[in-house]
């Protein structure tokens, strides 16, 4: 059975902390779905991964090309179709209990200086909290992560 971690973010932009936790998966072997609820903003995100540090580069590609079931990590708006066992959320994108207990890990990043974005995670948390998913709160507010809460 899997956990939900969720990321909120206050100093870093969104893809600096996705490119971190995309690089700990990789190395723990895991494929992963990035799940965003906007394909325009997951291409954007896509682009943005592509131009990153050559030392940094991180395998993937988008959902609805060619190969993407070898994709090591793809970025979707729908279920994950490169057998991932680790979904990353971002941009407000659903979670489900039942993929927090299928998976190794679920994560939800979320923009906490975007009230739209705070909103939508304090729903998904607690919907998860009341079917008795494990999950635990990330805060870098202090300038290092750091776990405030944990189901």
């Amino acid at each position: 059975m899997g956990s939900a971690y969720f990321y909120h973010l206050t100093r870093r932009p969104l893809e600096d902390t996705l490119t971190m936790l995309l690089g700990k998966a990789m190395q723990a072997g895991w494929r992963v779905a990035v799940r965003g609820a906007d394909l325009g903003r997951l291409a954007a995100l896509d682009e943005k991964l592509w131009l990153g540090a050559e030392e940094e580069f991180l395998p993937h590609g988008m959902s609805g090309t060619d190969h993407e079931a070898d994709q090591p990590i793809l970025l979707t708006t729908g279920p994950a179709a490169n057998g991932a066992v680790c979904v990353m959320s971002v941009f407000g994108a659903d979670v489900t209990p039942e993929e927090v207990g299928a998976l190794e890990r679920v994560c939800v990043l979320f923009d906490g200086n975007d009230p739209e974005a705070l909103d939508v995670a304090r729903k998904q948390w607690k919907a998860l909290k009341d079917a008795g998913a494990s999950a635990q709160y990330w805060s870098e507010e202090s300038g290092r992560w750091e776990k405030k809460a944990e189901t």
